[in-house]
């Protein structure tokens, strides 16, 4: 207020997001026109004119005064909605710390806080009301993509780690005497299965698990902790190859989308831009200009967008549509290959269960081999006696 920045806020407080999530929240309107100690509106940016070496305005080729729009406040400025993002993150994770909450807001986006997701797109009002009806709209079945595939990397991504730590510890044990290998422990492991199936269906299907194991294995040359290893870095680095080539693919079908919004804009707003050209009077023309002032903006601003994409100025939407199709074939093959990065990152975590499963069990064996070494000596001992 003491800037002269006045602020309208709607509070909304939805029943409930998809999945059954709350999602309370509130939108605040903030103008870039600052309001006068006299309680009008003041300019959103003033003109300052090029001026040539001796001080004169200088004319461009149609006899007007060259000049550099410069806003009157930084409100717009994006360091200034940086510093604004910033400071509400901090109030609310003070809020969110002195209730014990243990939840914390972040401003930045997932690349800037190097999380490995790919960002969804904002829905709007009026798509999030047609959603809720039942009616499946393009970015909602956009977000649901991006939702999944999340859950596919964020599951690979835990796996991997998880995987790592495990095989560090295990090359650990290894490491120590007269431990025993990777192979043996999986033998160790379905030899006690087999010991413990009390039914011959049970037996069949353990040596068909371990004959499974053993082929896989065998067939990606995993024979050691080390060759393990070797296969989880390959899924590691495989991962972030196909997150790089789904951050590629999900930019560009937005970039699409966003020039299909500018190609309908352009298509709407023509008409006004054409009854501008057919005013030839100053007078008359600035009239129209302040009456479409917005609808103008527009125009120009979805025209500049349709020419950065087709310099020749031929707006092909064909070819874009085309272009999407192919990007969300793309996706389903990128997709694919993911799933079959993790389907293989659960056979080899069924590995790591089997052979902790081997390992506990040796070890409760030397266990009790060394509790029974006391007691048999001092058997012995009463019996010479």
């Amino acid at each position: 207020m003491s800037r002269g920045m006045v602020v309208d806020f709607a509070v909304h407080q939805p029943d409930r997001e998809d999945g059954g999530i709350p999602n309370p929240h509130f939108h605040v309107l903030c103008p870039i026109r600052p309001i006068e100690q006299d309680g009008k509106w003041g300019l959103k940016q003033r003109r300052v004119y090029e001026l040539d070496e001796d001080g004169n305005r200088i004319r461009d080729q149609n006899g007007e005064f060259v000049f550099n729009a410069v806003p009157t406040t930084d409100w717009g400025s994006p360091e200034t909605l940086e510093y604004w993002r910033q400071t509400w993150a901090e109030l609310c994770n003070a809020k969110f710390a002195e209730k014990e909450l243990d939840v914390r807001i972040d401003h930045r986006s997932y690349e800037r806080q190097g999380v490995e997701l790919l960002p969804t797109v904002h829905e709007g009002a009026t798509v999030r009301a047609m959603e809720k009806k039942g009616i499946r709209t393009e970015k909602g079945e956009f977000n649901r993509w991006i939702r999944a595939t999340n859950a596919v990397i964020r599951d690979i991504k835990k796996k991997i780690t998880l995987l790592f730590d495990w095989i560090a510890e295990a090359k650990a044990e290894l490491a120590k005497p007269q431990a025993p290998d990777l192979v043996s422990l999986l033998n160790a492991y379905y030899t006690s299965r087999r010991a413990g199936a009390y039914s011959q269906k049970g037996k069949v299907s353990n040596l068909k698990e371990m004959n499974e194991t053993f082929n896989y294995l065998r067939a990606n040359g995993i024979y050691s902790l080390e060759d393990l290893e070797r296969r989880v870095s390959e899924h590691s680095a495989a991962t972030e190859s196909l997150k790089k080539t789904l951050d590629e693919q999900t930019a560009r079908m937005k970039a699409i989308k966003r020039l299909y919004d500018s190609s309908a804009a352009f298509q709407s707003l023509k008409p006004v831009y054409d009854g501008l050209q057919k005013i030839k009077f100053e007078k008359p023309r600035a009239k129209y200009k302040a009456e479409h002032e917005t609808e103008l903006k527009q125009f120009y601003a979805a025209r500049r967008k349709l020419i950065g994409e087709f310099p020749d100025g031929k707006v092909d939407m064909k070819k874009l549509s085309d272009e999407y199709d192919e990007l969300e074939q793309a996706h389903e093959t990128t997709y694919g290959e993911f799933k079959a990065v993790r389907d293989d990152l659960h056979r080899l975590w069924k590995v790591k269960s089997c052979v902790d499963t081997a390992a506990r069990f040796n070890e409760r064996t030397e266990e009790q081999k060394l509790q029974n070494r006391p007691q048999t000596r001092h058997k012995k001992e009463e019996l010479s006696r």
